[in-house]
């Protein structure tokens, strides 16, 4: 496992004298932001005066202390990912960056028989940053960027490539000229190409440096990332920028009744599935309503669920935010984000776990649709019924975590609670979980909290197996169905796990989630099986970033 270790630096500037602390991947108060696109421009062609600036003028700036100084870093050091290095073999076995209004091949030179843009104005501009006690990474890939390896041996190479234009190494074509930069960002969404020996290669040098350098990658959120999913599992990552946006498990369905938001499946990854337990996950989020196709929310709801998430999760490092010429126009999205995180910062993996107050799970209890249960360390709500244990590395399980907990649990019995769960649309809300239901409604704009119980007593039978089928259409082949609905195969009773047609129930595409048997309603504990809405079809929600 790859050891992390913090850069120390401490630093006194001629301006101020002011110690400039260093960049701790072990705290949850840490803010990426994504330079080099131009996103605010993009979509506001008219507004040339807001567009992107060159990065040093986002590195000069105090964010949260108070303080304009040229070069004040705040209480923990943001980060730079530098977008994109988008075609990874161009003319001249050379990548090719595109950083849009500052640097790119259009506008400014190339290197000879290349299409690598010279940047080398902007070695100053990250060294600055640096001296700030920021990192500056490059990111790969993009929305519409990226590239594919012939075999493993390419793969490595590129690795190699990669090491000696832009970190540790030494080349005659290195963009950034003398600047070294902090490390590499996968930010893959497209294809399934496994990055594992590029990764690893990339490690092998890293590791052998006196410098300290990270690894880390922007997944969306649907899980397992259909383009680096293989890759995270089997390489080691210091940090994963989830993008909640742009698909239905993100920020926007934080206080959802279906529970599509889903954090809990990545904290789960980052403490039980990769290979560094101390991966840190960070909620990726679009600056403004302009940043993406969908996901934006106030910043008042983005602090709201920050600060919950970081009481929740101990993966939790901080937030990503896309990008930062977005963030700057829309009233310092980013410094108020920043601000709340550094109110709560814990460093050191230090988490306060809650206590587990649901009852334990139960292999012979059937839980209709809002029963909370503890098992494995988190506690869990169901999303609709269920009976088998919860999985937190299932997207598609009927079991949503809602925090990561320890202590003694109730003693299971053959009662199952229910938690009901209210929201509106200008409201965050999570569920405190008891043997009663209470919910819990957190407004963002006031610091009123409101509380209401009720209690669903459900008696179930631990020999119960079965389940109604009555009123369910059988499947049909030429019927597209969608998460949540239910058919009759065989004499079973199946739920699409999401977007679904001419796949057969119990079928090798795994569209189907099998409920139960079909038996008379009568014989049925509670009389009736809940019907909630599942996962849409996540390839359908697969859109560029800006």
């Amino acid at each position: 496992m790859f050891s992390i270790a913090s850069l120390v630096i401490l630093t006194l500037f001629a301006v101020g004298h002011v110690q400039v602390l260093a960049f701790d991947n072990t705290c949850n108060s840490n803010l990426a932001t994504y330079w080099g696109q131009n996103s605010y421009g993009a979509s506001n062609p008219n507004d040339p005066a807001n567009f992107q600036k060159r990065l040093s003028f986002y590195c000069g700036d105090a964010t949260t202390d108070g303080k304009s100084s040229p070069l004040v870093c705040d209480r923990l050091s943001s980060l730079f990912p530098i977008a994109f290095l988008n075609v990874f073999f161009g003319p001249g076995g050379e990548p090719e960056i595109n950083l849009a209004n500052i640097c790119n091949t259009q506008d400014n030179a190339t290197f000879p028989g290349t299409e690598l843009a010279n940047c080398q104005a902007l070695s100053s501009d990250i060294q600055t940053c640096q001296a700030a006690g920021k990192l500056v990474t490059i990111s790969l890939g993009g929305a519409t960027g990226g590239g594919t390896f012939a075999n493993d041996t390419q793969a490595a190479s590129f690795a190699d490539q990669i090491w000696n234009l832009f970190l540790g190494g030494a080349s005659s074509t290195r963009p950034f000229g003398a600047a070294v930069l902090d490390g590499v960002d996968l930010d893959i969404e497209g294809g399934t190409q496994s990055f594992v020996p590029f990764v690893n290669q990339l490690r092998t040098h890293m590791n052998a440096a006196s410098k300290t350098y990270y690894i880390t990658a922007a997944p969306q959120c649907p899980y397992p990332d259909s383009a680096l999913g293989a890759t995270l599992n089997a390489v080691s990552f210091d940090a994963v920028y989830v993008q909640f946006y742009n698909n239905p498990c993100g920020l926007t369905h934080y206080s959802d009744s279906s529970y599509d938001w889903n954090f809990g499946v990545w904290d789960y990854w980052a403490r039980y599935v990769s290979t560094n337990k101390n991966v840190k996950v960070y909620i990726g989020a679009p600056a403004s309503s302009g940043a993406a196709g969908s996901g934006y929310v106030p910043i008042a709801t983005l602090q709201t669920i920050a600060q919950q998430t970081a009481k929740d999760y101990p993966s939790f490092g901080g937030v990503m935010l896309w990008d930062v010429s977005q963030a700057y126009v829309n009233g310092r999205f980013d410094q108020a984000i920043k601000s709340t995180l550094s109110a709560g910062k814990s460093c050191g993996n230090a988490f306060t776990y809650q206590a587990c107050t649901a009852p334990a799970f139960s292999s012979t209890a059937n839980y209709p649709s809002g029963s909370t249960v503890s098992y494995g360390g988190y506690q869990w709500y169901a999303r609709w019924y269920a009976s088998g244990a919860p999985v937190g590395s299932d997207d598609s399980n009927a079991w949503r975590a809602l925090f990561a907990c320890s202590g003694s649990n109730p003693t299971s019995t053959t009662t199952t609670t229910t938690t009901s769960k209210t929201s509106t649309s200008s409201s965050t809300s999570k569920v405190s979980s008891t043997t009663t239901s209470t919910t819990t409604s957190k407004t963002s704009s006031t610091t009123t909290t409101s509380t209401t119980k009720s209690t669903t007593t459900t008696t179930t039978s631990s020999t119960a197996s079965g389940s109604s089928c009555n009123g369910v259409a059988a499947w049909n082949s030429s019927t597209a169905y969608t998460g949540g609905m239910q058919v009759t195969y065989n004499g079973q009773l199946w739920q699409a796990k999401w977007w679904s047609e001419a796949d057969v129930p119990g079928g090798s595409a795994g569209d189907w989630a099998l409920v139960g048997t079909c038996v008379s309603k009568r014989s049925l504990h509670d009389g009736s099986l809940p019907r909630e809405t599942g996962y849409l079809e996540r390839r359908s929600f697969r859109f560029d970033r800006n």
